[in-house]
């Protein structure tokens, strides 16, 4: 089964991976807000690695494909979405996204980028 086909949403990652939906990382202590963006990023963890199935991307292999979602923010009409791909030369990626948002595929990457718009949307913008 194409895993896009499974995995359609934070709680079918969960289910997925084992994890409860409802457990969310406790962020009470924290500055109101960033309190979202932590919940967010968490978020975005389980599902990719859900859709990754199990790859993890090795960092010192500079010849492994590595996909990361890049978006440009447009604070004047609807933000566009675009995939950036680093190969060979993780360093020299200008995302600010961490490692536990990379993807095998350009596909996958694509797939999440339009289908967690939103979520992705909540974890990088201050609202």
């Amino acid at each position: 089964m194409d895993i896009t086909k499974k995995i359609t949403s934070f709680e079918t990652a969960c289910e997925d991976q084992g994890l409860n939906p409802s457990d969310l990382p406790i962020v009470n202590h924290l500055p109101e807000w960033m309190q979202q963006s932590i919940i967010d990023y968490y978020k975005l963890s389980v599902i990719i690695r859900s859709l990754n199935e199990g790859w993890v991307p090795n960092f010192n292999d500079w010849n492994e494909d590595k996909y990361f979602n890049f978006f440009y923010a447009n604070f004047g009409a609807a933000a566009g979405v675009g995939c950036v791909d680093s190969k060979r030369v993780p360093s020299s990626t200008s995302t600010i996204l961490g490692s536990r948002l990379c993807f095998k595929t350009r596909k996958l990457a694509i797939y999440a980028a339009e289908k967690f718009e939103a979520l992705y949307r909540s974890y990088l913008l201050l609202s």
